[in-house]
């Protein structure tokens, strides 16, 4: 298996295990994804699910073996092998549970789409991140739509067209992730986000995961219209009455 998973208290920790290939994309690991993600969404049991990678890296990419491979196949069949990933990346938007990417070591090309098709992007402050497939004759061409609404048109351009890669702090303050934290301090801090995910509201996180993304687009007022009917849906559910109970109780 090139995924190992491990669920425990609410927690499902999902950790790519190709550490000898610097846990490369191939569509076998993809498609260990694709189950887990599907298993994730079925389990009551999971509350949040942790993402993390093997050995010294996160993920540096694509399997550039199993890559060169498709080369002489037809653009409808690469096309279709591409969107066995880029499917992962919508079905993790889809899921009703926080997706946390709990990286380190080198996060680049499309391991740093699959850390940023998580809702939240932890790094240590040893991380690095990048997309230099130009620098191999290719193209970043899905993870780009997730970059460019993170970071902005300039500065996703500079960033997939020269390739070059940012530390860790450097990607936080673009607001290419989500949190940095000293080496020393990083699984206890990972391990404190995690478990106070999974002691959450499930239904609010859900709800609050589905709007965010379905903002995506939405003029003002239909924004605020959304926001309504959430408001409302959120106020019949029965973690809203008893949190608010127990606050009143105090």
């Amino acid at each position: 298996m090139a995924l190992r998973t491990d669920t425990r208290d609410g927690i499902l920790t999902l950790t790519l295990d190709r550490p000898a290939k610097r846990n490369a994309l191939d569509h076998a690991t993809v498609a260990d994804l694709h189950a887990a993600v599907e298993t994730a969404n079925l389990d009551a049991a999971v509350r949040v699910v942790a993402l993390r990678g093997a050995g010294k890296d996160f993920c540096a990419g694509a399997d550039l073996a199993e890559l060169l491979g498709s080369a002489d196949r037809s653009v409808e069949e690469n096309a279709a092998e591409a969107m066995h990933l880029g499917s992962l990346f919508v079905k993790m938007r889809a899921l009703p549970k926080v997706i946390v990417a709990v990286t380190h070591g080198r996060v680049l090309a499309g391991g740093a789409g699959l850390a940023t098709a998580c809702d939240l992007v932890l790094a240590p402050d040893s991380g690095k991140f990048g997309y230099p497939e130009i620098q191999r004759g290719f193209v970043p061409a899905m993870v780009m739509t997730m970059l460019r609404r993170l970071v902005g048109e300039k500065v996703a351009f500079d960033l997939v067209a020269t390739g070059r890669i940012l530390e860790a702090r450097d990607a936080e303050r673009i607001g290419l992730i989500s949190r940095v934290v000293p080496d020393a301090e990083y699984e206890r801090e990972a391990t404190s986000l995690l478990t106070t995910l999974a002691a959450g509201s499930g239904s609010a996180l859900a709800m609050t995961k589905q709007q965010f993304y379905r903002l995506d687009g939405m003029e003002f007022e239909e924004g605020i219209r959304l926001g309504a009917r959430v408001n409302a849906a959120a106020r019949a559910t029965g973690d809203f009455r008893a949190a608010i109970q127990q606050f009143l109780d105090k």
